[in-house]
């Protein structure tokens, strides 16, 4: 039995389900007696080649990448209005760019905050993107108090300020912390603290959330680039090249 063989015989009889791979019915050609014949052959050669099961495990997991992939490129698709085109969302850069980054960031996460001066970067050398931010509080309580008050801060026309603050902050962002900050920043506190308690903030982090989950997000910082989402904190060649590559897709 070749390799190949040995591998879909492994899928067919759903021998690996410990291993992530989905359950499989028996092939209905398959009688008992040939069933046991297969299993007999398999442990003889896993005996003989334990490479065999690696070479099977890859497999599975490729098969799986695939499906995600396909499953996020049809979420993609569904979920382009709410990506690029939510009115409320804030935007930085060029409001007309030719080309759209759309970033979900949590205030507290690290590798948001090794990316953000990344992405001023290039923001300085190009001057035709436009980059909507997805406040996606996932790390905690006090990840959710810097969130609702970026949102508030949207209200008096101060998001960036305080997005710069926040992610250049290495303390912890309390609401005494985020208080002295927006001060700095020159908001109105009691304005937003007001505005942080409003239910329509909530329920726009609520869809931010809920939007990363159909994306099958897995973590911050992510970034929407045309059809590619770019998981992770990544270089500047690397932007430099995904949105050469997004404008020449038009």
């Amino acid at each position: 039995m070749t390799r190949i063989l040995m591998i879909r015989a492994f899928l067919l009889l759903g021998l690996l389900p410990c291993l992530g791979a989905r359950a499989q019915e028996p092939a209905p050609g398959f009688t008992p007696r040939q069933r046991e014949e297969i299993v007999s052959i398999l442990r003889e050669a896993l005996r003989s080649d334990p490479s065999i099961l690696r070479e099977a495990i890859a497999a599975v997991q490729e098969a799986g990448r695939a499906e995600q992939e396909t499953a996020r490129r049809a979420a993609l698709a569904a979920s382009r209005d709410a990506l690029f085109n939510d009115a409320r969302d804030p935007i930085k850069g060029n409001p007309r760019g030719d080309v759209t980054i759309v970033e979900f960031f949590d205030a507290r996460c690290t590798y948001c905050k090794a990316l953000h001066p990344t992405m001023q970067a290039l923001l300085q050398q190009d001057g035709n993107l436009r980059v909507v931010m997805k406040d996606l509080p996932i790390l905690g309580p006090n990840s959710v108090v810097a969130s609702r008050a970026l949102l508030a801060a949207q209200r008096q026309g101060k998001y960036e300020p305080l997005y710069d603050a926040l992610l250049k902050l290495r303390a912890e962002p309390t609401e005494a912390v985020i208080q002295a900050e927006a001060q700095r920043a020159g908001l109105d506190w009691a304005r937003l603290k007001r505005d942080m308690d409003d239910p329509a903030i909530q329920a726009r982090l609520e869809a931010n959330i809920a939007l990363a989950q159909r994306l099958q997000l897995e973590g911050t910082p992510a970034l929407v680039i045309g059809d590619t989402i770019v998981p992770g904190a990544v270089e500047l060649a690397d932007l430099q090249r995904l949105v050469a590559e997004a404008r020449r897709r038009g």
